[in-house]
């Protein structure tokens, strides 16, 4: 493994480590949600979806006895089923009282919140504008709060054809793992056809994004490439190909290290690396000591931001004593 060298030596090829990267709050505590409940009561746990995008982490919790399915009436009547961090819309909820499941709610706290300010604005009247990806989990959950109330806006595009009931009454939500630009982009369009629309009384853009968005821009001046560690349906982390690639220099999306393609390491002196959100860091790892194989023989850290944000359990494991089992850390 190369060990850190800050100046490295004339002409040696260098790994650029970004930090922060990998795994953001929501996802430890969806992946520790899983693992408690494994813990607790034994195998099988059902998961509505995955409960992160993530390939591996999927997968190991599979092996777990966590079994991953599309909607929750795959689950036997009165199964235990753990919603995913990217949330559930209210008939999802619905249905699973019908059914008789007992539930443990892993949705991200920061989704929640989005969720929060849907009803709200909902019950205020206004017509909702939802930034994001229709064939996101996440925004198929917020979308189910008000779905008379709200229109999905994908692209700066889809604001000219947008049509609302009042147009004096609008405000806008987004989904947590935009790009920051794009999202920027959207609400100033938004703004110069609804002068008057309502933001959320916070960004709704989560901290992870934003930071590991930010880390990618500071890279960016300083690296010929750019790898993303992530799997392929991460929002958060497709998102930080496209900001490396809109600032100018190539990215590439690879859930681990074998899928590194060596032509894109020709004539390429200095490499950053990076995680999404929901990537585990052994991955990470991995792919340094791959490049370290390949020639990249000194390696930089390039630290944007500490990140210290911890979530709490959810109420339904509220009794759970602290630290009850290893779980997964960034």
């Amino acid at each position: 493994m190369p060990q850190s060298d800050a100046g490295g030596t004339s002409g040696e090829r260098t790994i650029l480590l970004l930090t922060p990267r990998g795994f953001c709050a929501g996802v430890v505590r969806a992946i520790d949600v899983v693992k408690i409940a494994l813990s607790l009561y034994g195998p099988p746990i059902y998961v509505r979806k995955e409960i992160v995008h993530n390939r591996y982490v999927v997968e190991e919790l599979r092996t777990a006895g966590a079994i991953c399915v599309e909607e929750i009436d795959e689950a036997p009547v009165g199964a235990r089923v753990i919603f995913s961090a990217h949330g559930v819309s209210p008939a999802v909820r619905r249905k699973a009282v019908e059914r008789g499941l007992k539930v443990i709610d892993a949705t991200c706290p920061l989704v929640t919140k989005v969720h929060l300010e849907a009803i709200r604005f909902a019950r205020e009247g206004y017509t909702i504008v939802l930034i994001g990806h229709r064939d996101h989990d996440e925004v198929a959950g917020t979308l189910g709060e008000a779905p008379e109330s709200t229109v999905i806006v994908e692209t700066v595009e889809d604001v000219a054809t947008l049509q609302v009931a009042d147009p004096s009454k609008v405000c806008y939500l987004t989904q947590t793992t935009l790009s920051l630009d794009e999202t920027r982009d959207i609400v100033a369009r938004l703004r110069e056809r609804f002068p008057g629309i309502q933001s959320p009384p916070a960004h709704d853009i989560c901290y992870a994004t934003q930071n590991r968005q930010q880390a990618v821009k500071g890279a960016a001046p300083a690296c010929d490439l750019l790898l993303v560690v992530g799997s392929k349906n991460s929002s958060n982390s497709r998102r930080l190909v496209e900001v490396c690639e809109k600032n100018g220099v190539p990215a590439y999306l690879v859930d681990d290290a074998c899928e590194v393609d060596p032509a894109w390491l020709v004539d390429v002196n200095t490499v950053a690396v990076t995680a999404g959100a929901s990537a585990p860091e052994h991955l990470v790892q991995e792919l340094l000591a791959s490049l370290h194989r390949m020639g990249f023989g000194s390696l930089k850290e390039l630290a944007i931001k500490e990140e210290d944000v911890r979530f709490l359990l959810p109420p339904e494991l509220a009794h759970v004593p602290a630290n009850p089992l290893a779980v997964y850390r960034p």
